[in-house]
This record gives structure tokens, C-alpha cells and sequence, in this order.
């Protein structure tokens, strides 16, 4: 999300580029290569648990405060009307915002960014400016409580962070006992939220100049002591800024007091044994009757404070190499993210790929350390823009742990980035579901309510989540709000019949299928299309072909030029028992045959009614007699299609092998050429013209296919069967 550094806002009050880092210069990454990094959180290393991420339950604007504005600007109901008809367009809700903010009116502010805000929560720049405009305004509370929600909903903004507590140092009566109290407590809040971001030094920094402005340099040195196992983008300055703070106070004023006893301790008992061994030098050489000078016992020398300070560089040195491998694995990873901050704007496949890739490795990192967290790792980074894991000798108290932690800081930062994108959240959801299913799904509820709430599939995933865990209240919830939000959409209303005729309900099942078709009678493509699903259920499941047959007939009343609807009635008189429906099956042809369907396709309806009365007619005169018919429509429809379904083509044809090769096959004059009938039936509630139907299974008797089995003439299914046309 936020990009460190600088305070320049784009007009949507993202940061597009950081400013130079305050304190100190970047420094150079860690003997690998020199990359400009970038402006976003980091990765995450021996800290309190992340938060997962807000609960969109507990998001919430805080009330109005009233004010003494009545009348709103001339033009906020049109820009405010423009933003509500699109929400999805960001350029009316930051016309808005910048028309409110020009005009100075604090109502017309507070509910422009109240309503923006509650649809792009990770612009952590307007969440800034609706502080700013509440503390301007003398509502410092107000100011607090706007800070704290946008900290809720971006947890990782480290520029959030440092706003919330300056607008507390702003406001607070230091001289009151409990105000450094909570002003410690806020610190403490922010680096176990941010604390891991990459670019999270400006935040350690401010922590540390306050425990000092404060006079608690052990509590200054402690803060520092932590920071030097976080890989960060500064993390030499830190180690630099640590022996600055050593060698300028008393080690007994900076370490913890256990530390110092321990290595006075230590310090002294190496001091005496090199005293001892420098006094009996001493003397040997000595004259006669002198005496050594006394030493005072406990008397801390200047000479025994440097051994310390010496000794605790030791113990810091050996933490800020771990800490420095760290950063090293990371920084090809960092330097290729180029916009870890959120906008509407897609970001290219480069970037895309760089948010997997470093997903990839830090899932890989935690699989290896997890299979064999001893391992003695030796390895180096690749060249380029990719690096292998590179793991260093690792002490116990040092070194920065792989764990579960890390990798849920970096989709974390990743889902500011990717919000947008489902790919992301999904992955997140597989990532979290075999650890904890409520984790899983309070990603989704965060991706579906906020981020992705006109996105259908990822809420569909959600409901098949639920459905599987066994809640099917929520998966119900989720596809209701889901057609709610989207009206209109079949698949959504086709996933919340499915799901109740999985769970046992069919008339609940068939009840949402009937008010589709109902609400649809405007559309007749859609109607036909739920009319078709509802069939389909009665006759399936309901084994209630008479009600299926009723729902058909009553859209083609409205759609007599949907072929899908006439083949649908047609297969479903087809599918029942011969004897009896052979005059509804005759019925269902001449009706197709009288509407308005193009001419293919009545002779498709017409080959299948021919292809029933061959297969079950118990007459012969009546198969002639639907044989007649269809030739007289073959006539009447055009005589290049009878001539081909008659075979009348010139005796030599051309056609395709497998191999895209033209075959040339010879017709025996002599053979007499006769119609093929019988075209396979197809799918209900397939497309006709996609199912090369029955002018396919027509061709499939021809010579090319049959030829390679060696017949010498094409298989005269029809020889003697009906009279030559």
C-alpha cells in the first residue's frame, strides 16, 4: 500500500514516488546489486502475529459531527449523483473530493470521503486528509478516531502510522503521567503492524528519537536492538545509529541490566586474568623493595566500560550479518516491485509475475526451513532479477526465523498492490484454508465486501467455500447478496439453484428457476434460456415430463424462433415411450417446421423427425410417408441441399484427411446414391448450430472415413430401403 519516503499526493491521494529518505541516504544493497528500491512494506521477521487483515464487520465511519454549514456547494449534487450512478469510476469520486476540498465545506468533505473511503479503504492518502480536516476543524477527537479506522482497514500503511501518533504528540497533554503511556502503547501497535514493511525505518526512527526525547536511552537502545533483526531497507544505518548510541552514553545507562552484570562480569574477570599475568611481569623486573600499586576493588574503569561496549559490538555484529543475509535474499524481489501502493490502475504482467514470484519464494523458504530447519545453507543469489535462497549461519538468539509470520506479511502487502485482482485473494484463501478455515474466510468476506464486490467469480468461490465447510446459511447469504448486487446475472441465480437442490430442497430448487423464468419474460433470450434449466429439473429430478413440457410450450409462445426451445420440446418427446409419443414427436417437427428458424435448421428438425419414425414407426408406409415430406422440404428449402443429401454431386469429391490432405475417392457409377437419415441426437439444451447436429453424422457415413477400413463403396445404409429420388 504505502509508499515511504514522501508526502506528494497524486490527485488520488496515492504517494507516486517517494521523496529521499529523512535521517540518512539509502544505502547500497547487500554485495549483490545496487537497485533504487522502493515504497512499500516489507518483509517480516520475529514480531507479535500480523493482523490478518480488517474485518469489514467492524469497518465503520464514525458518525457526522455537527457543524454549522447547512447549504451544500452549488455542484455537489451533480458530482456527488456522477460518483454514486458509476461508483466503479474513480475519477467522479476524486472530482468530488477536489471540489470539496476547494470549496472548504466540512459537511460536503466529511460525506464525500466517508463515502469514498467505504469503497477504497487502502487509499491511506485521503484517510490523512479526512484527519486533517476533522483536526482543522477543532474535532481533535474526531481526528483520532478517523486515524484509527483507516488503520483498521490498512494496517500496513507505516505513513499512517507516523500520521496517527504526530497528530497524538500534536494533541496530548505531555505533562500528564498516562500520555507517554499511550504514546508508547501506540508505537508498539504500530511496529508489530508495520514494523516488518521493508520500508518501515522512518517508523523505528521516530520510535527511537522519542524514547530519547523522552530520556529512556535504555528504552531507546532496546528499540534499536529490535530493529536490527528486521531486514529493511536502511538496515546498515540502524546498526550505525546503535554504536552511535553505545559509545555515547554509559553501557550501564543502555543495556538491559542483566546484559550489563553479565559482561561486567565477564569484562573483569578477562581484566584480571591480563592483570595477573601483566604484574608478574612486572615483577621480574621490579627493584628490590617496591611495591605493585593498589587497585580499588569494584571500581568500574574507563578501560573496562570500553571492554564492554567491545563485547556487546561482538553479540550486535553477529545479529547484523543474519540480519543483512536476509535483506540480501530479499532485495531482488523488492527492486522489482514497482507500485506497492493501491490504485485503480492495472498494473502490467512484469509486476504481476514479481508479486508471485516473491509469493513463490517465501512459501518455498518456509516449506524448506520447516522440512529441515538445520540445514547448513551455503548457497548464492542468482544474477538478475530472480534470487535463490541464500541462507546464512544462523544463531538462535540472532537470527531472523522463516515462519508462517513472514509469508502472511507479504500476501498481506501484496493484496494492497493486487487488491483488485482475484488471482491474489484466491491465493491467499488456499494458502490460509488448511490452517485455519476462519482465516480463509475472513479473506473472503474482505475481498468480497470491499475490494471485489462486482467481481462474481471470487464470490462464488466463497459460496462453494462455505458449501463445503458445511455452512450453507453463508453460502445463501453470499449468492443472495451477490444477485443483489448484480441483478440479471444467470450464473448467479443457476448457482443458488444448484445449491439448494444439492442440499435436498427441489422445490426450493425449482421455485428460484420459476421466478427467473417469471422476471424474464422481458428478455426473451434469457427466458428461453431459464425456461430450458426449469425443463430440464422437472424432467430430470421432478420425473414430471407433463409440467416440463407445459414450461416449453409457454416460451415458445413467447420465442417461436428459438431453435433451442423446439429441440429442447422435441428431445423431450423423443426421450419418452416410442409408441406413445410418436405423434407428439411429429407434432414438435411440424411445429418447428411452421416457425420462423432458418432453413437449415428445419431440415435438421426434419431429419430427426425422419431418423424417430425409422427407428420406431411400426408401419413402413408411415416411415415413406415422413420420408416424402422431407424431401419435398429439401425441395422447397433449396436444391443444392438435396442434391448433397442425395449424394447428386459430381462422382469425384474432394475432401480432408486427419493430416489436412486432399483425398480424392471415386463413387461407382452404378451404385445408386440414397439420403443417410439418421443423425445422432443432440445434447438438450446445446446449440444447434455449434453441434454440426445432424448435417454432421450425415458426412460420417461418407467414403473418407469408412474408405480406410477397406470398403470399396460407401456404406449404402439406404440401398433398397426407399424409392430412388
Amino acid at each position: 500500500m504505502a509508499a515511504e519516503g514522501g508526502e506528494e499526493l497524486s490527485g488520488n491521494g496515492e504517494l507516486e514516488e517517494s521523496s529521499a529518505m529523512e535521517g540518512s541516504e539509502v544505502p547500497a544493497p547487500p554485495p549483490i546489486e545496487m537497485a533504487e528500491m522502493l515504497e512499500e512494506n516489507g518483509s517480516a521477521a520475529m514480531a507479535p502475529e500480523p493482523p490478518v487483515g480488517p474485518d469489514p464487520s467492524s469497518f465503520s465511519m464514525p458518525p457526522p459531527v455537527e457543524d454549522e454549514e447547512g447549504e451544500l456547494p452549488a455542484d455537489f449534487e451533480r458530482l456527488w449523483k456522477a460518483a454514486h450512478d458509476n461508483p466503479q469510476d474513480f475519477t467522479s469520486w476524486t472530482d468530488l473530493l477536489q471540489y470539496c476540498e476547494q470549496e472548504s465545506h466540512i459537511t460536503a468533505s466529511r460525506r464525500s470521503l466517508e463515502a469514498f473511503l467505504d469503497r477504497y479503504p487502502l487509499c491511506y492518502g485521503y484517510w490523512k486528509k479526512f484527519a486533517d480536516l476533522e483536526r482543522r476543524a477543532g474535532y481533535n477527537t474526531k481526528a483520532e478516531e478517523v486515524c484509527v479506522q483507516g488503520l483498521q482497514a490498512i494496517p500496513l500503511s507505516v505513513d499512517l502510522w507516523i500520521h496517527y501518533i504526530n497528530l497524538l504528540l500534536g494533541t496530548l497533554d505531555m505533562n500528564l503521567p498516562e500520555s507517554p503511556k499511550r504514546i508508547r502503547s501506540v508505537f508498539e501497535d504500530a511496529v508489530a503492524a508495520a514494523g516488518l514493511d521493508f520500508h518501515s525505518d522512518r517508523l523505528w526512527d521516530l520510535y527511537v528519537e522519542w524514547e530519547k526525547e523522552q530520556g529512556n536511552m535504555r528504552n531507546a537502545a532496546a528499540v534499536l536492538d529490535r530493529v536490527l533483526t528486521v531486514p529493511t531497507q536502511l538496515y546498515n544505518t540502524h546498526y550505525e545509529k546503535y554504536k552511535e548510541h553505545l559509545n555515547s552514553h554509559e553501557p550501564k545507562e543502555v543495556l538491559s541490566p542483566e546484559e550489563y552484570e553479565e559482561l561486567r562480569t565477564l569484562c573483569r574477570q578477562s581484566q584480571k586474568a591480563e592483570r595477573a599475568e601483566q604484574a608478574q611481569e612486572e615483577e621480574e623486573e621490579r627493584p628490590p623493595g617496591e611495591e605493585e600499586p593498589a587497585t580499588p576493588e569494584g571500581t568500574d574503569t574507563e578501560e573496562l566500560m570500553q571492554k564492554i561496549r567491545e563485547q556487546v559490538l561482538v553479540r550486535r555484529d553477529k545479529v547484523y550479518q543474519d540480519n543483512e543475509g536476509e535483506v540480501r535474499k530479499r532485495w531482488h524481489f523488492e527492486d522489482a516491485i514497482k507500485r506497492p501502493y493501491f490504485h485503480v490502475k492495472s498494473l502490467d504482467r512484469l509486476q504481476l509475475r514479481a508479486w508471485h514470484s516473491y509469493l513463490d519464494w517465501e512459501i518455498a523458504q518456509l516449506i524448506k526451513d520447516t522440512k529441515d530447519p538445520n540445514q547448513d545453507p551455503n548457497q548464492a543469489a542468482t544474477e538478475g532479477s530472480e534470487v535463490t535462497t541464500q541462507p546464512q549461519e544462523v544463531s538462535e538468539d540472532a537470527a531472523v526465523a522463516h515462519d508462517d509470520h513472514r509469508v502472511r506479511i507479504l500476501f498481506e502487502r501484496c493484496l494492497i498492490a493486487c487488491a483488485l485482482y482475484e488471482e491474489f485473494w484466491t491465493r491467499y484463501v488456499q494458502y490460509l484454508e488448511p490452517q485455519s478455515v476462519d482465516e480463509a474466510r475472513a479473506v473472503y468476506k474482505r475481498a468480497c465486501e470491499i475490494h471485489l464486490r462486482y467481481k462474481p467469480n471470487i464470490h462464488m468461490q466463497w459460496a462453494t467455500f462455505e458449501e463445503r465447510h458445511g455452512d450453507l446459511t453463508e453460502a445463501r447469504r453470499v449468492l443472495e447478496a451477490l444477485e443483489k448486487n448484480l441483478p440479471g446475472l444467470a450464473v448467479v441465480r443457476l448457482r443458488r439453484a444448484a445449491l439448494e437442490r444439492r442440499a435436498g430442497h427441489l422445490d426450493q430448487s425449482e421455485a428460484l428457476l420459476l421466478e427467473a423464468v417469471a422476471e424474464s419474460k422481458e428478455k426473451p433470450t434469457l427466458h428461453a434460456f431459464y425456461s430450458i434449466k426449469l425443463a430440464r429439473l422437472l424432467l430430470k429430478l421432478g420425473r414430471n415430463p407433463s409440467r416440463a413440457r407445459r414450461v416449453l410450450q409457454e416460451a415458445l409462445e413467447i420465442s417461436p424462433d428459438n431453435d433451442k426451445l423446439h429441440l429442447n420440446l422435441l428431445e423431450l418427446e423423443v426421450s419418452g415411450d416410442p409408441w406413445a409419443s410418436a405423434e407428439a414427436v411429429q407434432e414438435c417437427v411440424t411445429r418447428a417446421l411452421a416457425a420462423p428458424l432458418a432453413p437449415h435448421t428445419k431440415i435438421l428438425f426434419s431429419q430427426r423427425g425422419l431418423q424417430f419414425a425409422e427407428d420406431y414407426s411400426n408401419s413402413i408406409q408411415s416411415v415413406l410417408s415422413v420420408y416424402e415430406e422431407h424431401q419435398k422440404l429439401l425441395k422447397e428449402l433449396g436444391g443444392t441441399k438435396r442434391g448433397a443429401e442425395n449424394g447428386d454431386e459430381d462422382s469425384e469429391k474432394l475432401s480432408k484427411s486427419e493430416d489436412g490432405s486432399a483425398v480424392s475417392t471415386q463413387v461407382p457409377p452404378t451404385m445408386p446414391h440414397v439420403p443417410i437419415t439418421t443423425p445422432p441426437p443432440p445434447m438438450m439444451g446445446t446449440d444447434m448450430s455449434a453441434q454440426a447436429g445432424y448435417g454432421g453424422y450425415s458426412s460420417w457415413y461418407q467414403q473418407p472415413q469408412y474408405g480406410s477400413y477397406g470398403y470399396q463403396n460407401t456404406w449404402n445404409y439406404n440401398q433398397g430401403y426407399y424409392p430412388p429420388s
